[in-house]
């Protein structure tokens, strides 16, 4: 191959697909006029950026619109090679008439990584149906300051949680044939205030112990292809230029040997906003030399740029033929080199696609199903799932109510479920002709159809992010004349300030955006019941609805707070189900809820010092914890044993390359099904580098029946209390540990104290990462080991 023929191996064009079927064209984007197709095909294309989540069109249309740009493609260059095509997929296929699913927050929030991988794979299956080949999706960031936009494209503020829900979505993802995309390495979410796309300020063992695990665990268990880095610059360090971390960990360390691709425009960000090369030439030399294969979502640096460098003698030519045989190698996997492929997705299969033919252009619309009732139905599961009963004074479930104000910004909003990723709003909402291809249901029709006999009275009492209190006076009115009020409270997804949640929509504070804070304390002020539910990108402090920490009311508060993440297109009626108790919650909160809006940034997995003190007149507890969420049943957790013979009181003694084995039994004392997520959690009370208070290291769902019980058995290695010392290595320390067994973190049921006997341990990449669970249903003999 030519240099150019390999260099147009390694870089994308922008073309969304044309709604008649024609070919793509190159989308006109803010950064940059892009080259037109004409100019590069004779030297091939690698990518093809979005060509079915850049403007609406109907998906049949969408994939003949690809095939036909693949089929000019494969004739243009002279090895007839094709290129690979991406497309978002971080809350579904991002699509004009795909399922909608819930954001990650919410996948997060179900603490069920067997449904994320079911949803994933399904997503994956539409995607590869359409002639996609790789999805950017997931993001593996740790939340670390809530009020950083893209919370709610994250998991949550826990690194377990995040990699074991992130590698299930990446292993359903990869089982459809979609090259997943791990992202966003590494850092991104630990940017300083919370602020969009700045810099990150985090020491070594921070980011060894806290951000790259989730990574670490994907990278090892879930065969994924893909990796992105990050827009950030870490002690002064850019992801995109940090040979270190793109190669000497992810690739010789880890073993990683797939493609990493440019997050948008972030090669020529080391030139515009990094600052650390003179021109792009060199921006994109110390890219590719530190491990970036593919520049997307446009050639900006990786043409002629790079061409010249090596013209120049500034970049070996090596290093081009190094990222060109991965992904040259990635393309062979997917089939594309093989002599048989064919451009027509299975979409099209059969279908008779030739220009002028009975199916071509308006004789396809409609012939593509994206959102089938099995899609709506993991959509549904995922949705019931993850909302979260974050308190209730038994004002839940409602008991048939006469008369229900529904009052909020959300109330009649049919975009309030869906994230900033979303198709109708991260591209619809550009096109308001347009209609949003799939059902979403608002808040008022839910409960509608939930409480028939009901009348429902709905006032909008503000705006999301309006200061406009002159629709104050119509709610207190109607709250007044009610049984109960559903305050429909929360954030508006948006991209780039022109929403409240979602990329480059950071907040000050963690106040309720708006006017929703006041709205709420006057419909308290009512005396009526109020009912406050959030479809929200990320956790609010919600001032004194919440009580005392959410556990003492206090005069005033509010009687029920039901908490969801933006769910998706079955959130509403999966909200609705949860107030009239046809849905027994059993979500859990994957990061902390704030007791006041501007203690930030303070997420559970916080050491000592980080906790409240008298030497601060900051109080950073939250108001409700990691890992809270309440159910309309009870559980009883007993009989916790160890291995047989042991005394008392006294810790099980295991080497430091050792396990322990736990059992005890959660009963169900309630009269009605319900599901309690048995969370554990390791305690180091004394170690040689200052660790959190607590960690999450193990989860499980129990889903039992009335008055059932199971028995529950855990196998904890040692390798789980492993942390990284003064040396920058992992260890494992002799010593006194605690392993808490809870309903969250802040409410432990049962303890275990372990001590760990031996020397010091040296652990890598090898080691274990989880505790092995059992389940025993119906047992009969509560705590037997």
């Amino acid at each position: 191959m030519t240099l150019e023929e390999k260099l147009a191996q390694l870089y994308g064009l922008w073309a969304g697909a044309s709604e008649d079927g024609a070919e793509v064209a190159p989308h006109q984007h803010d950064m940059d006029c892009p080259p037109s197709l004409d100019e590069l095909l004779p030297s091939g294309l690698g990518q093809l950026t979005r060509p079915f989540g850049t403007v609406p069109v109907d998906p049949a249309l969408g994939a003949l619109s690809l095939m036909r740009t693949q089929e000019r493609i494969v004739v243009a260059n002279r090895f007839g090679i094709p290129a690979m095509a991406h497309d978002e997929c971080l809350a579904g296929f991002a699509a004009w008439g795909a399922t909608t699913y819930p954001v990650p927050l919410s996948w997060g929030a179900a603490f069920d990584p067997d449904l994320v991988r079911e949803m994933a794979a399904a997503i994956g299956r539409d995607m590869r149906s359409v002639g996609l080949h790789q999805g950017l999706a997931p993001v593996l960031d740790v939340v670390r300051d809530a009020r950083w936009g893209r919370v709610e494209e994250t998991i949550g503020e826990d690194p377990y949680l995040v990699g074991t829900v992130g590698t299930a979505y990446v292993q359903g993802l990869e089982s459809a044939g979609i090259v997943a995309t791990l992202k966003h390495f590494a850092g991104y979410s630990a940017s300083r205030g919370g602020r969009n796309l700045a810099p990150v300020g985090m020491g070594a063992r921070e980011r060894a112990d806290v951000i790259l695990p989730p990574f670490e665990m994907a990278v090892r268990e879930s065969g994924v292809r893909s990796v992105m880095h990050a827009y950030t610059d870490t002690d002064g360090v850019p992801s995109a230029a940090d040979e270190d971390l793109l190669t000497g960990l992810l690739r010789d360390t880890w073993g990683f040997d797939g493609t990493v691709v440019a997050d948008y425009f972030g090669i020529a960000f080391l030139k515009t906003l990094h600052r650390v090369a003179p021109d792009w030439g060199a921006a994109a030399s110390a890219a590719l030399i530190a491990g970036v294969d593919i520049e997307l979502p446009t050639v900006k640096t990786f043409g002629a740029p790079l061409r010249d460098a090596v013209a120049a003698g500034k970049l070996p030519e090596s290093m081009i033929d190094r990222a060109l045989r991965r992904v040259l190698t990635q393309k062979a996997e997917l089939g594309l080199l093989d002599p048989g492929w064919t451009p027509v997705p299975t979409a099209l299969a059969g279908v008779s696609t030739r220009v002028g033919g009975p199916a071509d252009g308006q004789g396809l619309r409609g012939t593509v199903d994206l959102n089938s009732p099995a899609h709506r139905d993991i959509s549904r599961r995922l949705a019931e799932r993850s909302v979260i009963l974050l308190h209730n004074d038994g004002t839940l479930p409602l008991d048939r109510p006469a008369r229900i104000a529904l009052i909020g910004p959300q109330a009649d909003t049919p975009t309030a479920v869906l994230g900033c990723y979303s198709f109708p709003v991260h591209v619809g909402t550009q096109h308001p002709d347009t209609p949003a291809g799939i059902e979403l249901p608002t808040l008022r029709e839910a409960l509608t159809a939930e409480f028939p006999e009901a009348e429902i009275v709905t006032v909008p009492g503000a705006g999301i992010d309006s200061p406009d209190t002159a629709g104050f006076a119509q709610a207190v009115r109607a709250a007044r004349d009610a049984d109960v009020v559903v305050a429909a409270l929360g954030d508006r997804a948006g991209l780039f300030g022109r929403g409240t949640s979602g990329e480059g929509c950071d907040a000050e504070d963690l106040a309720l955006p708006g006017v929703q804070g006041q709205l709420l304390d006057a419909l308290l002020d009512t005396g009526t019941p109020v009912v406050v539910t959030l479809l929200a990108g990320r956790p609010y402090a919600l001032g004194r609805a919440a009580g005392a920490a959410g556990t003492t009311a206090l005069s005033g508060a509010a009687g029920a707070i039901v908490q969801s993440f933006f769910p998706g297109q079955e959130g509403a009626p999966a909200v609705a189900g949860v107030l009239s108790g046809r849905i027994n919650p059993s979500g859990r909160l994957p990061v902390s809820v704030p007791r006041l809006p501007g203690a930030q940034p303070s997420t559970y997995l916080a050491a000592p010092l980080a906790q409240v003190s008298e030497v601060s007149s900051i109080d950073p507890s939250p108001a409700f914890a990691f890992g809270h969420g309440l159910t309309y049943t009870s559980f009883a957790w007993s009989g916790l044993s160890g291995p047989s013979g042991l005394e008392p009181g006294e810790p099980l003694e295991i080497g430091t390359d050792g396990s322990v084995r736990l059992s005890f039994t959660v009963h169900n004392t309630g009269d009605r099904a319900g599901t309690e997520v048995v969370q554990l959690y390791l305690h180091d009370p004394v170690a040689s580098v200052v660790q959190p208070v607590q960690r999450l290291i193990g989860y499980l769902r129990v889903p039992l029946g009335p008055d059932e019980r199971a028995e529950i058995g855990v196998r904890v290695p040692a390798d789980l209390a492993s942390f990284t010392g003064r040396d920058g290595h992992r260890r494992v320390e002799p010593g006194d540990l605690e392993l808490r067994l809870g309903a969250s973190s802040a409410d432990v049921r049962l303890t275990a104290r372990v001590r760990l006997t031996g020397p010091v341990r040296r652990v890598d990449h090898t080691r274990a990462l989880h505790a092995a669970f059992t389940l025993t249903p119906g047992c009969e003999n509560p705590g037997a080991a």
